[in-house]
């Protein structure tokens, strides 16, 4: 199946994610199951197969997109804004570059920024949150690129790979988006 270019960037486009899309689910379950990755979401413990997948996915609510580069139509990650409160308008988002060829080249930052003004201008949220383990300084530097800010920490949170590490909570207001 292909993508549909829902959300426009220069370099990549965020299509809607399906979660019958066998080609989706396979490659989320190998990134899912990558040290690289597994080790800041959800942790090297969880065994992740395409059935539990399905269901994960399947469950959780809000808006998830493929990552796709506009040159090729290769899906490099996954991104999400989810927990959508529209009471008191906020929200999280998540965000994955699952295979390290596509790390460290803007990507995450464009699609962030995409991502940010979907939640802003189009769903008219006015906070979006997150969080990220304290030794993810590549992570951390991208979201604080496009605006975000640290509101709090978590205190030796999680165990990974023999120590403790903090978990950060970070923020981003409507008004500190300039997207």
């Amino acid at each position: 199946m292909g993508y549909y270019r829902k959300i426009v960037g220069v370099r990549l486009y965020l299509s809607p994610f399906r979660p019958e899309d066998e080609t989706s689910i396979a490659t989320w379950v190998e990134w899912m199951n990558d040290s690289s990755v597994a080790e800041n979401y959800g942790g090297l413990h969880n065994m992740v197969s395409p059935s539990n997948a399905r269901q994960v996915l399947a469950e959780l609510n809000g808006y998830r997109f493929d990552i796709v580069l506009q040159n090729s139509d290769e899906l490099i990650g996954h991104i999400s804004v989810h927990d959508v409160d529209f009471v008191n308008r906020s929200a999280y988002v998540g965000i994955l570059i699952g295979d390290a060829q596509h790390r460290n080249k803007g990507y995450g930052t464009e699609a962030l920024r995409l991502v940010l003004h979907f939640g802003f201008k189009v769903l008219n949220l006015h906070s979006i949150a997150l969080t990220v383990h304290e030794d993810n300084e590549i992570g951390i530097a991208c979201y604080k690129k496009v605006g975000f800010r640290e509101w709090g920490r978590r205190r030796e949170a999680l165990f990974k790979n023999g120590r403790y590490v903090a978990k950060l909570y970070m923020d981003i207001l409507a008004n500190d988006f300039a997207g």
